[in-house]
């Protein structure tokens, strides 16, 4: 796995490795182009985690995702307290990854 200096470096590296869409999270799945991907029906396929320097607001992880149809982009979320609200199982789906 690749090693990012910064959040921007990553997901610039992953648009060039084509990951080139970018997702967004919602409480129960994530959205791409108005489509909504339910847990199962994509697979993270690389995690990186930022950690701020002094500000944990500057705290955040960069998930590669591709979906079972071979939609390929990226998500950033913070984590901590500036984590977004999600359901139980999209908690779950993010965070096995991390540990991987």
């Amino acid at each position: 796995m690749n090693v990012y200096d910064t959040v921007s470096q990553a997901v610039n590296e992953l648009k060039k490795r084509g990951y080139t869409l970018d997702f967004n999270l919602k409480e129960n799945c994530i959205i791409c182009n108005e489509t909504e991907y339910q847990p199962d029906d994509f697979e993270i396929t690389e995690v990186y985690r930022f950690e701020g320097n002094t500000d944990p607001a500057d705290e955040a992880i960069v998930y590669a995702i591709e979906s079972k149809e071979g939609v390929k982009g990226v998500l950033v979320n913070g984590y901590g307290p500036s984590a977004d609200t999600m359901t139980s199982t999209m908690a779950k789906k993010l965070r096995m990854n991390r540990e991987e």
